[in-house]
């Protein structure tokens, strides 16, 4: 018997339809005609251990028991899915050949290896499971995934890595969220002080942008606008960009900060003659953008459509799972296997049926076109996230879906569009000395963006420049007028899902050490596509983030418990080296010891400092029952309404990424 383990029960029913019937079903699993069975997870059957688990002492929170860390790493069946995890145990015991259809990442691959794993079977059967790799529920889809099965233990870097993450957040979470509560309550605060991997830097970084916003002070800087006249009487505008001499005179950047300077050259170019220095005409192409993965769509359903990015994901999945509208919608991929390219002219046919809005561009894509989002190297276990072939009636998806829905297929369809074509034009001057650029770029092809809807009444790729006359070097010119424009710096903008998503994925540019930062350019991020959207929703539960129509702001708590830590915990620096270390023992770059050894040996260095730390800040903050200070998700069985004298009933969060 074949036994095929899905990671939810939607995905073991999709499965189970493309085999043979009559189906026998049964109480967590699908029996089909020719013997092989289906069954499922129900996400993770399986749990990283409380720390009662090692000592039963470790119930009750004390600073002599820290750090806690296991010898041996133990696992405890969950709960709420127990029934469910001793039919998937009995029916491995009972196959002949195992098949790990979990999703195609690196949770997907730990949570049904581990389940295997705690099953006692021989070391000689779980050697020969298979692996399904699935990210799309189309039937064709799964029928070829099951023609194209892979041995398992070729993915045993990706299953390590995830164990790795487990354990690395475990150890992280449960030490110090008791110890910050420990020294939050003798300083007075009232409640669980939750620290993680993950979103406590997290938490740093909306932290900081709000005491940027706050103590920031307006600069006045200087511009000088001219108008040129040729000696055909045409005009057109031009800025003044001030030689090395003016350093003196301008910030970092390049503004000019001395009003005096500007007045200055102001009265010396004014009715005064020049020429033409330079004149250069580019045409440049973009291409289309490449087809999403989940953070970038997520960033654009919060630009267009408010939505979060747990709102996002929740319709991405309902999408793959309930629709099969989508694949898989949790992939960190921007490119598509070669093969797939095949499947174009279907695809496009299903997204002219089930999206009106998209049923022209659909009609009028080139299928002839192939953009590079087909790459095979550049597609690991998962690729981007695409429409499948199936078309359904718009009238079965709610508002949200049709939304999401319509981003995808329309990234997919720009994939078919010729490239955005336009034109740069420049034209330097020189007047008395000094130099004045005027620049103007004009559309001549509009391409891939004729797909993107329009925006406040304007074209997408509507250019707002003015056209700039014919000119040729050495033509004479007249400055008719000067004027100085007074400008202000500005503040930095307030974190929203998508600017938080955007800062999560792309933390390169938050990291202050040099060495991670090259590492991490355009690699790693804080978090995994998957658990992102957790993450910040976790911090607004627990309330340390707070929003204001689209902004996303810290509370008073979050801010003074980001005050009360060593700076490197709130900080991205660590946590994404961390990131780039799980990746590449995902690569086979790095062991699983190298990564875990002095991560434990950090920890009591982490725990020393943060004993240093001051929070007195905290005293008479947080309140009984309240969502900063009580278990949410995430961090189960806290007993954070509890006070000082009560502690030993409390509980570590079990999620603390």
């Amino acid at each position: 018997m074949r036994l095929i383990i899905a990671e939810k029960p939607s995905v073991g029913r999709a499965v189970a339809e493309v085999l043979p019937k009559p189906h026998q079903k049964g109480d967590g699993f699908i029996r089909t005609a020719k013997g092989d069975v289906v069954t499922w997870c129900i996400g993770h059957l399986l749990e990283q251990a409380e720390p009662e688990a090692y000592d039963p002492a470790y119930k009750s929170w004390k600073r002599a028991h820290l750090p806690i860390v296991p010898s041996e790493w133990k696992q405890q069946i969950k709960s709420k899915t127990r029934q469910q995890f001793t039919t998937v145990k009995k029916l491995i015991r009972e196959a002949d050949q195992l098949i790990n259809m979990g999703d195609p990442d690196r949770v997907g691959q730990i949570l049904v290896d581990e389940v295997i794993n705690h099953s006692g079977i021989s070391k000689a059967k779980r050697a020969a499971t298979l692996r399904c790799l699935v990210n799309d529920m189309n039937p064709a889809a799964i029928k070829k995934a099951l023609d194209d099965l892979r041995p398992n233990s070729d993915f045993i870097p990706l299953a390590t890595s995830a164990l790795a993450r487990a354990r690395a957040d475990w150890l992280y979470g449960i030490n110090m969220t008791r110890l910050c509560t420990l020294l939050g309550q003798n300083a007075g605060y009232n409640g669980v002080l939750s620290i993680g991997r993950v979103q406590t830097p997290v938490l740093g970084l909306v932290v900081h942008r709000d005491e940027a916003i706050e103590q920031f002070v307006p600069k006045p800087f200087y511009e000088v606008v001219v108008t040129l006249a040729t000696a055909a009487g045409d005009t057109f505008s031009a800025k003044w960009v001030p030689s090395e001499a003016c350093a003196p005179y301008m910030d970092d950047d390049g503004r000019v900060l001395s009003r005096k300077l500007a007045d200055t050259v102001v009265k010396k170019v004014t009715g005064k003659p020049g020429h033409v220095r330079n004149v250069e005409r580019t045409v440049k192409k973009q291409a289309a953008p490449l087809p999403y993965n989940l953070s970038t769509l997520q960033i654009d359903a919060s630009k267009r459509f408010n939505l979060n990015a747990q709102k996002t994901l929740d319709i991405c999945q309902q999408l793959y799972e309930r629709h099969t509208l989508i694949t898989y919608p949790r992939s960190d991929c921007r490119y598509l296997p070669k093969g797939h390219y095949s499947d174009r002219h279907t695809v496009t046919q299903a997204i002219a049926k089930t999206s009106d809005a998209l049923f022209d561009p659909a009609q009028q894509a080139n299928l002839d076109l192939k953009s590079k989002a087909w790459n095979d190297a550049k597609v690991g276990a998962h690729h981007a996230i695409i429409p499948t072939s199936k078309a359904v009636s718009a009238d079965r998806l709610t508002q949200d879906e049709k939304n999401i829905y319509d981003l995808v297929a329309r990234q997919y369809l720009m994939q078919f569009y010729p490239a955005f074509e336009y034109a740069e034009h420049q034209i330097d001057s020189q007047v008395e000395g000094g130099l004045f650029v005027a620049k103007q770029t004009s559309v001549l092809r509009d391409g891939w963006k004729t797909l993107l809807p329009p925006r406040k009444g304007t074209k997408a790729s509507e250019c707002s420049s003015s056209p700039l006359p014919e000119v040729n070097v050495g033509d004479d010119l007249t400055c008719r007028e000067a004027r100085v424009d007074d400008k202000e710096t500005s503040p930095p903008k307030r974190f929203t899902d998508a600017g938080l998503l955007s800062a999560m994925t792309g933390i390169a540019r938050f990291v202050s050490d040099p060495d991670i930062r090259k590492v991490l350019k355009d690699t790693d991020g804080l978090g995994t596509e998957a658990t992102r959207a957790g993450i910040i929703e976790l911090l607004f539960k627990r309330g340390f983030l707070t929003k204001k129509g689209k902004e996303i702001h810290s509370t008073d708590i979050g801010r003074q418990l980001v005050k009360s830590l060593p700076n490197r915990m709130v900080v991205p620096d660590m946590t994404a080296h961390w990131e780039s270390q799980l990746e590449a023992i995902s690569d086979k770059r790095m062991r699983y010891a190298q990564f875990m050894q002095p991560l434990t040996h950090e920890l009591k260095t982490l725990i020393s400092e943060v004993e240093r730390s001051d929070f007195s800040a905290l005293r008479g903050k947080g309140s009984k029952g309240s969502k900063g200070s009580k278990g949410s998700k995430g961090s189960k069985g806290s007993k954070g309404d509890k006070s000082k004298k009560t502690t030993r009933r409390q509980r570590a969060p079990r999620k603390t990424s």
